[in-house]
């Protein structure tokens, strides 16, 4: 019986489960990521460069790991049951990432232990599940619904991107207001990502009765390197006294068969024009980078600055992905004045006290207070303006400051001392006032964020309608491994390199230019093939084998250059 349709359309009933999955899961882990790096910082009392470090390297452990979940899923398990396994290691990251932010559970060495055992367990989840999920919603899809499966992908994108949006706004803020073990959240702020992952979960399984299962086709990956291994051995002893072949990998014709053979065939081609991608995700993390930078630098003293700043960076990056993959789906070209909302300019002030009395101080409509002997007030975002006349008040007498001009986008922290001629201040501006408007950043944002939608979601399909089907989640994790190896990129620059920021960020779109160039070529001479025409080709000698019709076909070679093309790409 034909699986149930969405409203009368193409779109099975299944893949609202995976997509509904797809953003509870991607709300569990970039909720995690939101507070990570504020949490190394502040909580674990780490420099900015070990901060920067473990980051990129437990991103990049998220998009190594694809390759062991593909792989057991294809080889194995499944792609239904992997999911469901490796989303159980998630959970159980996730709660041990949680415990390990409560302070009253052991000491610091505790917390560090129990956070990187945590980072490491979601890592496995994370990366395992990412491409057996995209491929299982793939496989839902008849195969002559193509079109409904290309959408399907872009609206995967926009799911992964709906939870990063909600996630970055509500894990940052769970974090700074709410008050727990004397201070930030943390343990919350993990914690709901859990509860979202375990959500996630109990949707997947849900709609188990509704999906299209494939079975795992056997030992994939022993098969392949057996069969690679066989071809260069026998191309090793036999080049010189048997007549050349088309592909290197048809002198293991002699054991296996022509199908393996040329399903591993397509998968190199592919893996092959992958090989630039990586410098693309390494330019792409420059806005991740930068974004650490800031944080290190203003949340060690400016901690509601920190906060306001961690909504921002990765929020207008996702926000901006859910405007543009229906704009690029649909060609609408709407305006983008509407994203502006989401930057606001921020003016920071704090008080230090070295009177002997408590200090009351009122800037505006906002209240300042500064216990004696060098208290310092709360970091409290104040309009732009002048502020002369300012009330300060103690318990024996009140004062009036002049503090001149907040400007846009400045930190100030102002010393208040008692003289014998009254309360005096020393201003400093701690983060100088932007001399640019943040909004300038919007355009860089638009076209970043214009390359990732059509690279992403291109790719996902791409790596999908490319692969034979019993290597669909391997070659979904291949593509994922481009991320993997940008992440590794900035890790090596970034360490070992010294440079400043400005000339990493030169560096890596200079490079992104010239690979680009280089994939261009590349791309113009690959040419499409159907995975699904070698179904049709080796039922059909099958069948001839059966009525003994044509021995011939039993020894016959199959090439990918004789199956039909679509256009180059």
């Amino acid at each position: 019986m034909a699986p149930p349709k969405l409203c009368g359309t193409n779109y099975p009933v299944s893949i609202a489960f995976i997509v509904v999955n797809e953003f509870c899961e991607r709300f569990s882990y970039y909720g995690m990521k939101a507070v990570l790096t504020l949490y190394f910082i502040h909580y674990l009392h780490w420099d900015k460069n070990l901060s920067t470090a473990v980051y990129h390297a437990f991103s990049s452990l998220c998009y190594f790991t694809p390759v062991l979940g593909a792989l057991i899923a294809d080889s194995w398990l499944g792609k239904f049951k992997t999911v469901i396994y490796l989303s159980i290691v998630y959970v159980i990251g996730h709660v041990v990432k949680s415990v390990g932010a409560i302070p009253d559970v052991g000491d610091s060495t505790v917390h560090v232990v129990l956070s990187m055992l945590g980072l490491v367990l979601i890592a496995f989840g994370t990366g395992g599940i990412k491409p057996c999920v995209a491929a299982f919603g793939g496989d839902q899809f008849d195969e002559e619904h193509t079109e409904e499966r290309r959408k399907f992908f872009s609206i995967f994108y926009m799911s992964i991107n709906a939870g990063s949006v909600l996630s970055t706004i509500v894990t940052p803020i769970l974090r700074g207001d709410v008050k727990c073990f004397g201070g930030d959240c943390y343990a919350l702020a993990f914690g709901v990502p859990a509860a979202l992952m375990v959500i996630a979960l109990v949707v997947f399984i849900a709609g188990s009765g509704l999906y299209k299962k494939s079975p795992p086709e056997g030992n994939v990956l022993v098969c392949v390197c057996k069969c690679i291994g066989f071809a260069i051995r026998n191309r090793w002893k036999n080049s010189k006294k048997s007549p050349k072949r088309s592909h290197w990998l048809e002198w293991a014709e002699e054991k296996y068969p022509k199908r393996l053979i040329q399903e591993i065939q397509m998968v190199f081609r592919v893996l092959v024009l992958y090989i630039p991608l990586p410098m693309f995700w390494a330019l792409f993390d420059q806005q991740v980078k930068g974004y650490i930078q800031l944080i290190s630098f203003v949340f060690s003293n400016h901690s509601n600055y920190g906060r306001s700043i961690s909504l921002k960076g990765p929020m207008l990056n996702a926000l901006l992905i859910l405007v543009f993959i229906p704009i690029f789906d649909m060609g609408i070209y709407p305006l983008i004045g509407l994203l502006l909302f989401c930057l606001r300019i921020f003016n920071f002030c704090r008080f230090i006290n070295t009177h002997t009395e408590n200090i009351n101080i009122t800037v505006g409509t906002d209240e300042f207070y500064a216990a004696a002997n060098y208290g310092i007030s709360q970091n409290i975002s104040v309009p732009r303006g002048e502020y002369n006349g300012v009330v300060c008040e103690t318990n024996s007498d009140q004062y009036h400051i002049d503090l001149g001009l907040l400007d846009f986008g400045a930190f100030y922290t102002v010393i208040l001392s008692k003289e014998s001629n009254g309360l005096t201040l020393k201003k400093m501006e701690d983060i100088q006032a932007n001399d640019v408007h943040i909004a300038w950043q919007v355009p860089q944002y638009v076209f970043i964020t214009a390359g990732e939608v059509m690279f992403s979601i291109t790719g996902l399909e791409f790596s999908y309608s490319q692969a034979p089907a019993s290597m669909k989640s391997v070659l979904q994790a291949g593509w994922l491994m481009t991320v993997a190896f940008g992440n590794v990129i900035v890790l090596i620059v970034a360490e070992g390199a010294g440079m400043e920021q400005w000339t990493e960020f030169l560096l890596f779109a200079g490079l992104l230019v010239a690979v680009s160039i280089i994939f261009s070529i590349m791309a113009y001479f690959y040419t499409y093939v159907d995975p699904d025409q070698l179904d049709k080709i080796f039922r059909e000698d099958t069948d001839d084998e059966k009525v003994g019709s044509s021995d011939s076909k039993k020894n016959e070679a199959v090439s990918l250059n004789d199956m039909p093309k679509q256009t180059k790409m």
